[in-house]
């Protein structure tokens, strides 16, 4: 609530309209990008649940912070991850700043940087965390491999 004058007919009116589910939450977000046509679609606030929980896709998010090192150091691997998998019509490859933008969804729960989950398309509510493995093109494809739903390509020989 962020009303412009205060008193007791604005706060009831407030109320009123929270009681009838008429109310929008404030949610923290960045622009909507003009051109996201990356390897890396670039989540913000205002297009989580477009992006992660469009039950289409299956969809790898980073979860980052523009001052973190492991970040940063991270960025050129997921970048070349975006470009391995940029073909595959169910697979969507993404990051948003959690510095700068709400999650939306209580279930993806940030605590760290870099965080990477994966939202399988008909289990957006239960996103598995990749944990414990080098955060390096082959760890992360080998996360994707093991979880996603449908992928179309075959895979390398090593």
């Amino acid at each position: 609530m962020e009303p412009e004058e205060f008193d007791s007919d604005v706060l009831r009116q407030f109320v009123q309209a929270f009681k009838k589910g008429k109310l929008k939450p404030i949610v923290k977000s960045q622009p909507v990008p003009k051109n996201n046509k990356g390897p890396v679609k670039v989540v913000v606030g205002k297009t989580f649940d477009t992006i992660v929980m469009d039950p289409k896709n299956d969809v790898l998010i980073e979860f980052y912070a523009p001052w973190c090192g492991h970040c940063k150091q991270l960025e050129p691997v997921y970048t070349e991850l975006g470009k391995k998998y940029k073909n595959e019509k169910n697979l969507v490859i993404a990051k948003m700043d959690a510095t700068a933008n709400d999650v939306t969804s209580d279930h993806y729960k940030v605590e760290g940087f870099p965080t990477i989950y994966f939202a399988l398309r008909d289990r957006k509510n239960n996103p598995i965390k990749f944990e414990g493995g080098d955060r390096d093109l082959e760890h992360l494809s080998k996360f994707i491999e093991e979880h996603a739903t449908k992928l179309s390509r075959t895979k390398e020989e090593l």
